[in-house]
């Protein structure tokens, strides 16, 4: 989960369409509204959406709300405790991220030492910005304090976790003419990992008993499963949402499975029970667009097709008399669904096989078990820009990078109704290079799902289950 702030040159400005003393700068394809003082080649600092700014950094350059000696607003714009940056609409238009120039890190660093591509968190021991992770409120119901009941250390020492999926715009120069990239639906919703592992036990005699020793060790195959970073016992209780038994039902549907050394990573959507969505939930109007309330309604719901409490669904004839006969009962709709999004094959050396896309969706439709959707399987061609230029008829396409190709490509399906939920905002896609021997996986999230996102921090009472690991990691 890292996260950074860049040094970047500013290479492309426009108006702001709807504000004459502010203008938009592009860097890594994402718009940020800025002042009129910014200008093309300028050097800048770029911290993106989801970050939070160092409370040093943030007091050396004003950039929190504060009141002056009569009470009145002055200072920045900041929230002072948060101290976050959010993707937001300004007057119109869309605001990803923020810049800053690069004398505001004059007080931590040499600037004349900063090039273009340094990655910045911390300046000789000041830290700078960090990913965003909401505090918890200790009063409020909806988190118990523990992310989950953890095994014992080294209960299953080749159970790994899963890589941090890693932003695509910041990452372009991984992509390489001739590889084959695969893009698939991201999803919102909890990860989970279940693995038939060898697993590290103990068998104790009465004298070990006795002496309260822990016994003989020894290794058995046996199923283990666990959130993106906790291994859970056996149990599974307590956790975020006080009931992690969802988690235990979900890792059944692989047991007898799975085949010794497959490890299935997974996410899981829907409802925990008939009060408590997997993902919190936000009111639209929120996001203050009418188009977007228009679409998606009232509220969005990250329901993927569930429902709060498991019905049955039955499929009525047109011409139904009132009758049963004709009335077909099919399978539940479920309170939550799983979608595997990567397998592995690990030896007792704990050796790592990545399986290749279509290897995990043949195993998942052997173990009956979803997998995330597909919009697209390319190879990048020799000439990127040719090909672009081609179908589009745009000159500006002459000039690409493969990297650049893969983004136009995500493009087009970034946005736009979730194809599995309908009713509410996609993600984003994932873009996946196959042909590597290791997994290399770069996310693209759209803008309207960033603002929600942003708005969703702003009112939690406590990060949501993953990030509340990764805080106490």
């Amino acid at each position: 989960m890292a996260y950074c702030g860049y040094v970047v040159a500013i290479d492309k400005l426009r108006k702001h369409t709807n504000a004459d003393r502010l203008q938009i700068a592009t860097v890594f394809g994402n718009d940020v509204v800025v002042g009129l003082d910014v200008q093309v080649g300028q050097l800048m600092v770029y911290f993106p959406t989801d970050g939070q700014l160092g409370e040093e950094y943030c007091k050396v350059n004003d950039l929190v709300r504060r009141k002056d000696e009569n009470g009145n607003p002055a200072g920045g714009y900041l929230d002072p405790d948060k101290r976050n940056i959010k993707a937001i609409r300004l007057r119109g238009e869309k605001s990803d991220g923020m810049l800053a120039p690069l004398t505001s890190l004059a007080e931590f660093t040499k600037i004349s030492d900063l090039k273009v591509g340094d990655q910045i968190t911390t300046l000789n021991g000041v830290e700078i910005c960090k990913k965003y992770i909401p505090r918890r409120n200790h009063s409020s119901g909806s988190y118990t304090g523990s992310v989950g009941k953890r095994a014992k250390a080294n209960f299953a020492p080749t159970f790994y976790e899963h890589v941090d999926t890693a932003q695509l715009a910041y990452n372009l120069n991984a992509f390489k003419a001739g590889d084959i990239v695969e893009l698939t639906l991201k999803m919102h919703g909890t990860s989970g990992r279940t693995g038939y592992l060898p697993l590290t036990k103990y068998k104790q005699s009465w004298l070990d008993k006795l002496l309260k020793k822990p016994g003989k060790q020894y290794r058995e195959y046996g199923y283990v499963t666990g959130t993106r970073r906790v291994v859970l016992d056996e149990k599974h209780d307590g956790g975020f949402y006080e009931d992690n038994n969802f988690r235990r039902v979900v890792a059944a549907m692989f047991e007898g499975k799975l085949r010794k050394g497959e490890v299935a990573y997974y996410e899981i959507v829907g409802y925990v029970n008939p009060t408590t969505p997997i993902m919190p939930s936000v009111k639209n109007s929120k996001i203050k667009n009418p188009e977007f309330t228009k679409q998606y309604g009232e509220m969005t719901v990250f329901h993927y097709g569930c429902t709060p409490t498991p019905l049955k669904l039955m499929h009525v004839p047109e011409d139904w008399d009132g009758s049963m006969n004709g009335v077909v009962v099919t399978q539940d709709a479920p309170q939550f669904d799983v979608y595997v999004y990567r397998m592995t094959m690990v030896n007792e050396d704990g050796d790592v096989v990545e399986m290749s896309p279509d290897q995990m969706r043949i195993r998942c439709e052997q173990m009956g078990i979803k997998y995330v959707p597909v919009f697209e399987r390319f190879i990048i061609p020799e000439n990127p820009g040719e090909v672009l230029t081609d179908k589009t008829g745009d000159t500006d396409y002459g000039v690409c990078t493969p990297g650049e190709f893969v983004l136009r490509k995500v493009e087009k399906y970034f946005d736009g109704p979730d194809p599995i939920g309908k009713t509410h905002i996609r993600e984003g896609v994932v873009a996946r290079i196959v042909n590597r021997p290791e997994i290399a996986v770069y996310k693209h999230k759209n803008f309207s799902f960033k603002v929600l996102e942003g708005i969703i921090k702003d009112e939690a009472d406590a990060p949501d289950m993953e990030e509340a690991q990764d805080a106490e990691g």
